[in-house]
């Protein structure tokens, strides 16, 4: 199925439109309400034409699949699965594949305009997309998710490719799944197409770095908003929510540059060492479920808690709408870094920036994972695979690059930082469509 906007959602209105609208939290609001608010907000800022901001309200496409899965009991199930294109002005749609049984259409869109918006930031030639299936992967054997993956491939085959849209992995998904995604489409095409996904495993065209992109990134871009705030990283305090993927990489980092990263937790708790943890010894949530909550530190505390924490800097790194109206109040860190995709909630945004409490926004802290894949859609075009150490020094450049870009934006302007990376985006897409115009 396609649709300009399956939300229901209406096209116009002060409550969406307006960077003066009703910061109170809309209960339930899903992800593409948020991201539509965000938009308007930024939109005053920028001399973009009204028609452009009204054609970026709406995804291009939202294909919509059933996925049957035979069981290993031999049952069988069918999942709903999803695919949201939302711009591709810039280049081909580019988004993860979540497994989770949250996924749905409102949340597939909303998340594919933050993927615009972090495409144009970081100046790739990508637009915005996102997909899922709505599905426990804790409930599914390696061979049921190898099978409905699979399966998966070849219901939005004819909607994804190297040139049409490039997926990658998210939440409850990794390489094993790009691999088997790709081998599936590869296997449907008649020739093996490792362009089609990024995120896969270096023996099949993945690249050196990519899993570890992200938290470099939200790294990369900490330490520069604690130099912008004139501020010693050597002297700075961090909590980490999340120490999984994004939030162990950032943290290992920070502390490796001299930082105290005082607490970090995983979905069974926190830990606390007002002293600075050794994250070397603190085992991920990826690497080993439930060592984060059981390390022995020298406190323990609630998810909730570690957001309270007096720090420097707090990095949302687990998932989204973590801080909201509801808990801003009790929020004392001096400035958020978002490593989570949507970790703030629109209203909480508010409160912070009444408060002067900086937000760096998940389009610009966590875009390296989506900039390591970038480099490896190149590398499998090129067919010649990049050294590590060369990812490192390309992801840097560009993260410092994207944060200047943002900076200049922010400086001099009474625009939060959210406000002047999408106004970035939203430059260079309107400057491409201008360019492109509107056919026919």
């Amino acid at each position: 199925m396609t649709a300009s906007d399956p939300t229901g959602t209406p096209s116009s209105g002060a409550a969406e439109s307006s960077p003066n609208t009703d910061a109170g939290d809309v209960a339930g609001e899903s992800a593409v309400a948020t991201a539509r608010r965000q938009l308007g907000r930024a939109a005053a800022h920028v001399d973009v034409d009204r028609g452009v901001v009204e054609r970026l309200r709406h995804p291009t496409k939202l294909q919509q699949v059933s996925v049957p899965l035979r069981r290993d009991d031999g049952t069988l199930d069918v999942f709903t699965g999803y695919r949201a294109q939302h711009d591709d002005v810039r280049g081909p749609y580019k988004g993860g594949i979540r497994y989770h049984p949250d996924v749905d259409a409102e949340e597939c869109i909303g998340l594919s305009m933050w993927m615009t918006w972090k495409c144009a930031v970081m100046d790739l030639p990508f637009g915005g997309g996102k997909g899922g299936i709505a599905v426990d992967p804790k409930t599914l054997s390696e061979d049921e998710t190898e099978r409905l993956t699979r399966r998966f491939a070849e219901e939005i085959r004819d909607v994804v490719g190297p040139k049409r849209d490039v997926p990658a992995p998210d939440m409850g998904t990794g390489p094993r799944e790009m691999a088997w995604f790709m081998d599936a489409y590869s296997m449907q095409q008649g020739e093996t197409t490792p362009g089609v996904v990024t995120g896969k495993p270096t023996v099949i065209g993945g690249s050196y770095g990519r899993e570890e992109a992200p938290g470099r990134s939200v790294a990369i871009v900490t330490r520069a908003a604690i130099d912008h705030y004139d501020r010693d990283l050597e002297d700075a305090t961090i909590a980490v929510q999340g120490f999984g993927s994004v939030g162990a990489n950032a943290a290992r980092l920070l502390d490796e540059w001299g930082a105290d990263v005082v607490a970090v937790s995983d979905v069974d708790g926190a830990i606390y060492d007002p002293s600075g943890l050794d994250t070397a010894n603190v085992e991920g949530h990826d690497e080993r479920p439930g060592m984060v909550s059981g390390y022995d530190a020298p406190e323990s505390m609630s998810n909730a808690a570690l957001l309270e924490l007096d720090v420097d800097v707090l990095i949302p790194s687990a998932v989204g709408n973590v801080v909201t109206a509801e808990n801003v109040d009790d929020v004392r860190a001096d400035m958020i870094v978002e490593g989570a995709n949507g970790p703030t909630s629109f209203a909480a945004d508010a409160i912070l920036e009444e408060r002067d409490v900086p937000v760096i926004p998940d389009i610009l802290a966590n875009a390296g994972g989506v900039t390591v894949s970038y480099f490896e859609w190149l590398q499998d075009i090129n067919r010649r695979q990049w050294s590590l150490e060369r990812v490192h020094e390309e992801l840097e450049a560009e993260m410092l690059k994207a944060w200047n870009a943002v900076r200049a934006e922010y400086e001099g302007s009474e625009m939060t930082w959210r406000d002047a990376a999408i106004a970035v985006a939203l430059s260079r897409i309107g400057d491409a469509k201008e360019m492109r115009g509107l056919w026919p």
